[in-house]
């Protein structure tokens, strides 16, 4: 589990291809403090595995399945990632739970900058709107973001100087591809309502 909360920003270092997979190797340094084999470490959002590790990188097998729904696929050599180790018991949960699967790929409409903000659209899978409101949780490129507007197909949000200057966002340009994630929270209400357990008609089951 994560809190959407970066640490720091990595860089690429190798992208070795494996035909259904591949073989992701990150430069960093703070995620790599206290961090062992078989650890979890979110990168721009998706939970990986440390399989191998260095000094200054870490190495991490990318499935098929994580390629087909993340722009995992489309890194290189020199890329700028969103580093995140999964979360303690004693940290503060400075975000909102996040957990590190992907739900879907967005992709950049548009950027209004202000004078100390700037306001960000993000197109999303339509089967994703159902879980978004004004003023809920999102998770972008494992960044844990408070929604400004929801809509049908996209969503706004604000980033501050704080965001943009230590998070991949801050150099994302329209058309540029996202990974997303929906508050968990609104998924387990979703599947609860759908069952008939929350419905407000009948009486509660734990009645007596």
């Amino acid at each position: 589990m994560f809190t959407g909360i970066v640490e720091e920003l990595g860089t690429v270092e190798t992208v070795e291809q494996q035909g259904d997979a591949l073989r992701l190797t990150v430069r960093a340094d703070v995620v790599l403090q206290g961090t062992v084999l078989g650890d979890s470490i979110a990168v721009n959002g998706c939970c990986l595995t440390v399989a191998v590790r260095d000094a200054d990188t870490w190495t991490a097998d990318v499935m098929q399945e994580t390629l087909d729904k993340t722009s995992l696929a489309g890194v290189a050599p020199g890329d700028r990632v969103n580093l995140e180790r999964a979360v303690t018991v004693e940290k503060r949960l400075g975000g909102h739970i996040v957990q590190g699967h992907v739900d879907g790929v967005g992709e950049v409409l548009r950027r209004e900058p202000s004078e100390h903000w700037e306001l960000v659209e993000v197109a999303m899978p339509s089967e994703l709107g159902r879980y978004l409101v004004d003023k809920g949780s999102i998770t972008v490129d494992g960044v844990s973001l408070t929604v400004v507007e929801a809509k049908d197909t996209s969503f706004t949000v604000s980033l501050i100087p704080e965001t943009l200057a230590r998070t991949t966002l801050g150099a994302r340009q329209p058309g540029d591809r996202v990974n997303l994630e929906v508050d968990v929270i609104a998924k387990h209400v979703e599947k609860l309502l759908a069952s008939g357990y929350l419905d407000p008609t009948e009486k509660s089951r734990h009645d007596t």
